[in-house]
């Protein structure tokens, strides 16, 4: 069962998927921004936060709780928001409910698990990586401070990692890794904003061009002064895109 947790009250449906080693409080900066025709549902993925890991042998079995979620709300569309890898499994959902789903809103989207990323699922050292990255805190004190020009000053982009299942986390990134391509996503006609911040991963900024070339239509949104959190480090401006469609700088 998914927890989640829902900001306003309007007939607008919005679903937040967060990203890697996040929860459904990625969300919360923007909850004070809902206005009046929305709500948004913020939910935890399985194995985060407050839902129950269910094993699972890929990233579709991931995206089938979000899609049961999903069918379990009134509106007949919804609008689904996925942060950082959490736009995969959002777009992995919409194979499951595409009649459900009426505009995707992704935000600093990777397209590709990046090297650095795969280096944490190596099936010889992967489990030491990862660990004493994540799973240590002066690792993660250390890896914040390697970050800083991808993140506004006082934003923490490991901080995640504190309470997390780090066996849950490290099977999340061999999930995404076996997505391999975005091309099977090519198919999707919906209206798509993409919000990435200034500051963030070259990888991210590779990847909002893939995302681009994969469909014309979609929309590109750069936020000034925001690195990899944008959700948290520009709330008012990714408030702004997500529930005023189209606005915004284009990149």
């Amino acid at each position: 069962m998914i927890h989640a947790e829902r900001f306003g009250s309007g007939p607008d449906a919005y679903v937040g998927v967060h990203g890697w080693g996040g929860s459904l409080a990625t969300f919360r900066p923007i909850a004070p921004h809902v206005p009046a025709s929305a709500t948004l549902h913020a939910i935890d993925l399985p194995g985060y936060g407050r839902s129950e890991w269910r094993a699972v042998d890929s990233a579709l079995g991931i995206a089938e709780s979000i899609a049961a979620f999903i069918e379990s709300l009134d509106p007949a569309r919804v609008t689904v928001i996925g942060n950082c890898s959490g736009a995969i499994l959002g777009l992995l959902a919409n194979e499951l409910v595409p009649a459900r789903i009426g505009r995707f809103v992704l935000i600093d989207p990777f397209a590709f698990l990046p090297w650095y990323f795969k280096v944490f699922v190596h099936p010889a050292y992967g489990r030491v990586a990862y660990h004493s990255t994540f799973a240590n805190p002066i690792g993660r004190w250390a890896t914040n401070l390697s970050l800083k020009k991808n993140r506004a000053a006082d934003s923490d982009l490991t901080g995640s990692f504190r309470n997390v299942d780090h066996e849950v986390s490290r099977r999340y990134l061999a999930l995404l890794d076996d997505v391999q391509s975005i091309q099977r996503f090519r198919g999707v006609t919906v209206p798509v904003d993409i919000a990435y911040g200034a500051r963030t991963f070259a990888a991210v900024r590779q990847s909002v061009d893939m995302w681009r070339e994969l469909w014309p239509h979609a929309r590109a949104h750069v936020v000034a002064g925001a690195g990899h959190l944008p959700i948290e480090e520009a709330p008012v401006e990714i408030a702004r895109i997500v529930f005023e469609t189209g606005g915004g700088p284009r990149a």
